[in-house]
């Protein structure tokens, strides 16, 4: 294969979309998206409970030491690192009909056993901690805690497998012009996970108790798989797709055939690592809002589960209009006649720049007003990540892309795993969230001008067969 065909210009790549007279005939595509939708509905689901029941748990184990919630959120941190340094190459290599389900399965009863997981005690495990010379030590966990940090992991391990899932899903299922819009759709599920989650999981505490809270809402991933299983094929096989939206489908121009990439293939490109970077220096900040928001406002503002309910819905709807917008923005832009390069960075731009103002959450001195600014940067975030994702299946080929994003989310999986060590440090030390605006304020611009520095253009990465 001859390297020179898989470098492709900004105007080459414009040239491969189809343009807007091309008859998208058939909607199964969509279909498949609404799934890929649900998926990370209840990923962030299962994830976020843990945050909306922190005050709770901290009050029945005596956690008051905010490390050990910390080392809780490391510890699915942690897992979630690994499984993106493997999940998305085993999902490029067993397909995403059956490592999807086996990845569900495992995080559903994973989310499960958090309801158990104070009676597995009689073990301890390793946490790290930053110490009285803000150096690094390791400290360990026992009982309720210890079992919690392990369910994390387990949980981690999982749900690592579905952001790559997806994203491969929209590269196969997709041509680019529709992928940033498909993608900001599906990752709006990360917004409805953390819009249901507070509806769900104070109702149920209050009602059986936060058992049932872990146990009621891992258990609807299960439901999940029988809908994937029931649905999903390869567009190629797949037996409700048209001929006519087959061929739109595969409407981008011929991409090389790679049957295998290395790893280190594909980290010694520039694409890898912007993506890479994008994700290391941004991901923290939205897990910093998934698992310390309710912290923050309960803190801040003296809510209860009772009352802490609408406000985090607020900020979530705002995220989902942010991830469908910036999805969409970018897409539209480039149906006027952008050039995908130019479209996927000034609206990166514009989400870098909407997140500036959390800067200020802590002086606004009103509910409301925090509100307003966290859920902001919120959707901020998710058009951020909407476009970033898409920057994956904008410069590699599909077989490529399962592998590219989990090395990106391992890098954004490690960099929230030292994130929250920092967190729990800033809060046992201070009480106070200032310190922690300002790095969620300023992440995203820093990290656009390095994605701009690393690629300049977005071009097609070159890569060898192996």
């Amino acid at each position: 294969m001859n390297p020179a065909q898989e470098i492709t210009s900004d105007a080459a790549m414009d040239s491969e979309l189809p343009a807007a007279s091309v008859t998208k005939t058939g909607y199964v595509r969509w279909g498949i998206c609404a799934l890929l939708l649900v998926a990370t509905t209840i990923n962030y689901v299962d994830r976020q409970v843990i945050g909306i029941l922190k005050p709770t748990l901290v009050a029945e184990f005596g956690w008051s030491d905010e490390r050990v919630y910390a080392a809780i959120v490391m510890a699915f941190q942690l897992a979630y690192a690994i499984g993106l340094a493997v999940g998305g190459r085993l999902i490029d290599r067993i397909g995403l009909r059956i490592g999807f389900v086996c990845a569900v399965v495992l995080w559903s009863l994973a989310a499960v056993g958090h309801a158990f997981a104070h009676r597995l005690g009689g073990f301890e495990l390793p946490a790290l901690v930053i110490d009285a010379k803000l150096g690094f030590s390791v400290v360990t966990i026992g009982g309720a805690a210890a079992g919690f940090a392990l369910m994390r992991f387990l949980l981690g391990l999982g749900e690592a497998a579905n952001f790559p899932a997806s994203i491969k899903t929209v590269a196969e299922w997709f041509p680019k012009k529709e992928r940033a819009f498909a993608t900001g759709i599906f990752n709006s599920g990360s917004n409805m996970g953390a819009l249901l989650t507070p509806l769900i999981v104070p109702w149920v505490t209050l009602q059986w108790g936060w058992e049932w809270a872990f146990i009621a809402t891992g258990a609807i991933g299960l439901l999940w798989v029988f809908a994937w299983l029931a649905f999903y094929r390869h567009p190629e096989r797949h037996p409700r797709l048209s001929a006519a939206e087959l061929t739109f489908i595969q409407s981008d121009a011929k991409e090389p055939p790679v049957t295998k990439v290395k790893t280190t293939t594909l980290l010694s490109q520039r694409q890898t690592w912007a993506f890479g970077c994008g994700k290391f220096f941004t991901d923290p900040v939205w897990w910093l809002y998934l698992f310390w928001i309710p912290d923050f406002l309960s803190r801040t503002y003296q809510l209860d589960l009772k009352s802490i309910g609408l406000p985090l819905i607020v900020i979530y709807l705002m995220a989902d209009v942010g991830s469908v917008g910036g999805g969409w923005l970018s897409s539209r832009l480039i149906a006027r006649g952008w050039s995908v390069n130019r479209a996927r960075k000034v609206t990166l731009l514009l989400c870098a720049a909407c997140t500036a103002p959390i800067v200020l959450t802590s002086q606004v001195g009103n509910l409301w007003g925090s509100v307003f600014l966290v859920g902001l940067a919120a959707a901020a975030h998710q058009g951020w990540s909407a476009n970033l994702y898409t920057l994956v299946s904008d410069t590699f080929p599909r077989r490529a892309v399962g592998s590219v994003v989990g090395i990106g989310g391992m890098a954004g999986a490690i960099g929230g795993l030292l994130l929250s060590l920092i967190v729990g440090e800033v809060l046992q030390r201070t009480g106070k969230y200032d310190a922690l605006w300002v790095i969620a304020g300023s992440a995203y611009l820093v990290t656009w001008g390095v994605i701009h520095l690393l690629v300049p253009r977005l071009e097609q990465a070159r890569l060898e067969q192996s």
